[in-house]
């Protein structure tokens, strides 16, 4: 796998991007040192197994863990499988914006090891009368690179339900959850992270996701963009 470049967008001419990124710096300095504690999580990934009994106990509260205006986002996805994205305003609430990204678990989990993860979804249609996250194709990047197409979901599949069941109240985690009906499947584990994020409007064609992470361990950054194009 290639490195990562000092500046993941350096392949992105949009505005959008680059008008998001300038006024957030100030923004993400003053938070750095609260950033990226959930991605020293993943390090564990092999020594949780789809039988934790943890996840199961934190997915049966009825009300969300913390109630604040953050977004919560969940990535996820079998280990050989692709992972998909689901964004909440509240982890108890339907996803308002789900899609599976051309890119494998695997894969994605290596991404991480990064100090930086940028996620950039740019939508080529010309139309302004949706709302950004109402657009259906999206071109997709991670840490610069183009790496597919992908098209948001207008209904979830059935293991993308189970897992927004399982983790209806989980304000944030990652792990390892059962798979649908307590089966392996040929797919290996179903693993997660799910964080709290502050969500910028930087125009009718731009929103940012910055992921929180209130233990104040300093880390990896995890950001997510979905930009029109101009």
């Amino acid at each position: 796998m290639p490195p990562v470049h000092s500046s993941p967008y350096f392949h992105m001419d949009n505005p959008a991007i680059l008008s998001l990124l300038r006024q957030t710096t100030t923004e993400k300095r003053s938070k750095s040192s609260s950033s990226g504690g959930l991605f020293k999580i993943f390090k564990l990934f092999p020594m949780l197994t789809s039988g934790c009994k943890m996840v199961a106990l934190l997915g049966r509260p009825r009300k969300p863990l913390l109630k604040d205006s953050a977004t919560t986002g969940t990535l996820f996805g079998y280990r050989k499988g692709r992972v998909s994205l689901a964004i909440q305003e509240d982890p108890h609430c339907v996803p308002m914006f789900v899609i599976e990204l051309p890119i494998h678990t695997a894969s994605f989990h290596k991404e991480m090891a990064s100090d930086i993860v940028r996620i950039a979804l740019e939508s080529e249609t010309r139309t302004h009368k949706k709302k950004v996250m109402e657009e259906f194709v999206w071109a997709v990047y991670c840490n610069g690179r183009k790496i597919g197409y992908s098209i948001r979901r207008k209904q979830m599949s059935d293991d993308e339900l189970h897992v927004m069941q399982l983790l209806r109240g989980v304000s944030m985690g990652a792990g390892v959850l059962p798979s649908p009906n307590e089966k392996e499947t040929a797919d290996g584990e179903l693993t997660y992270i799910r964080a709290r994020f502050d969500r910028v409007v930087g125009s009718k064609d731009s929103e940012a996701l910055y992921m929180i992470n209130p233990d104040g361990v300093a880390g990896p950054e995890l950001s997510i963009f979905l930009v029109r194009g101009q």
